[in-house]
C-alpha cells in the first residue's frame, strides 16, 4: 500500500492556552504578516482600547518577533481586561513552541499565570471584607 503524501503548503500552527480571572483564551499563532483577530474580529474592534491590544502583543515585543506571526484567538468568559491578560499568556505559551524564547519570556514575567481572583462575599458582611459600621452605644 502506498503511503499518503504530506501536503507541502500546510502552515505550521503553534497553540497556547491562557487564563486570567474567569477568562480563557485559546491562541493559535501562524507564521505570517502580523494579523491579530479575536473571536473573528480585528483586535482593536474587539477590545475597544489600544492599551489592551498592546498588552496582549507584549510577548512579541520582548522576543523581537513583532509582525512575524498571525494571531487567531478564541476568547470566552470574564471581561475584556481579563481576556487581554489571557491572550498575553496564550501568546507567550505558543511562542515557547515556536522557538527558543523561554529566557526572554520568563525574565519579562509572561509565563506566570496571574493567580489573583475575586474574593467571595461572606455572610454578615457587606462585601468580601467590608463590615457593617460598629456602634459601641
Amino acid at each position: 500500500m502506498p503511503k499518503a503524501k504530506a501536503k507541502k503548503d500546510t502552515p505550521v500552527v503553534y497553540y497556547g492556552t491562557g487564563r486570567r480571572k474567569e477568562a480563557i483564551a485559546r491562541v493559535r499563532i501562524i507564521p505570517g504578516k502580523g494579523a491579530f483577530t479575536v473571536n473573528g474580529k480585528e483586535a482593536l474592534a474587539y477590545f475597544g482600547r489600544q492599551h489592551l491590544v498592546d498588552a496582549s502583543l507584549a510577548p512579541f515585543r520582548v522576543t523581537d518577533t513583532q509582525g512575524k506571526f498571525d494571531v487567531i484567538v478564541n476568547a470566552k468568559g470574564g471581561g475584556i481586561s481579563g481576556q487581554s491578560g489571557a491572550v498575553r499568556l496564550g501568546i507567550a505559551r505558543a511562542l515557547l513552541e515556536a522557538g527558543d524564547y523561554r529566557h526572554d519570556l520568563k525574565r519579562a514575567g509572561f509565563l506566570t499565570r496571574d493567580a489573583r481572583e475575586v474574593e467571595r462575599k461572606k455572610y454578615g458582611l457587606k462585601k468580601a471584607r467590608k463590615r457593617p459600621q460598629f456602634s459601641k452605644r
